[in-house]
């Protein structure tokens, strides 16, 4: 079973040829801390499952478990560093619109979880477990205040991306709202790949049925943005990356 991430299933950094032992350690142990943790919520429920029945079945301690994951929710839903940096980066970016800067996160995000289900044994079983996942998240009220918690962290990381860019302040209102707005796109996908995977489809086609909703809400959220004259700032024309053209993403 893949990492459960709030963003859909995709795993965190893998190994590097720069990846020591300790943190290849400590990068398996806490894949294996958040993979049996989604198994037997999965199987449970969320609040029948307790963080020390975990951590035995894991043979660690409870403590050990939150050294990796602050909280019982950050074992499944957890916002990791590469959407974080990804988003940063992305947006800071002033030769790169931001609607085009997060549909490149989304995206890769979606990338790897399609690849995750073409990569199973049993692909409709795969897009079954991802269908239960998403409704554990949206039958628990704890891991619905958790998600809202993470929204909002990240439309802070976005808001200070773009107020960095146009030499504005953070709380100013064009960043706040350009942010809420961009980050708007992540349920937009997340539920249609709900609505994509109920139906019979191929991973392929469920990836292009998603990004098509999308950059259907993209297309507002551009031309809304169109007004915030500080971010229209003209891009240097580059060919598309190796991922741009893999991923199908829009180039300028």
């Amino acid at each position: 079973m893949s990492t459960v991430d709030w963003t859909g299933w995709r795993r965190q950094a893998g190994e590097s040829a720069a990846e020591g032992l300790r943190e290849r350690k400590k990068r398996l142990m806490r894949q294996r801390l958040t993979d049996t943790a989604t198994e037997m919520f999965l199987e449970h429920g969320f609040d029948g499952v307790r963080v020390a029945e975990i951590a035995q079945a894991c043979g660690v301690s409870e403590k050990t478990v939150f050294n990796y994951f602050p909280t019982k929710e950050s074992l499944i839903l957890d916002l990791g560093e590469t959407t974080v940096t990804a988003l940063r980066t992305g947006l800071a970016a002033s030769g790169r619109y931001p609607v085009d800067a997060v549909l490149r996160v989304l995206s890769d995000e979606l990338h790897g979880m399609t690849s995750w289900i073409a990569a199973q044994d049993d692909p409709a079983q795969a897009a079954a477990l991802i269908r239960r996942f998403r409704e554990l998240t949206r039958s628990t009220p704890s891991l619905r205040a958790y998600h809202r918690d993470m929204t909002d962290q990240l439309i802070g990381v976005a808001a200070e991306a773009l107020a960095q860019r146009t030499g504005m302040s953070p709380d100013d209102p064009e960043p706040q709202i350009a942010a809420t707005a961009l980050l708007g796109l992540w349920p937009i996908q997340f539920r249609s790949l709900g609505k994509h995977l109920e139906s019979v489809r191929t991973p392929e086609q469920v990836h292009k049925a998603v990004t098509t909703d999308v950059r259907r809400a993209a297309k507002l959220i551009e031309a809304g943005l169109a007004s915030f004259k500080a971010l229209q700032e003209p891009p240097t024309p580059t060919p598309a990356t190796h991922s741009e053209q893999e991923h199908g993403l829009p180039t300028r």
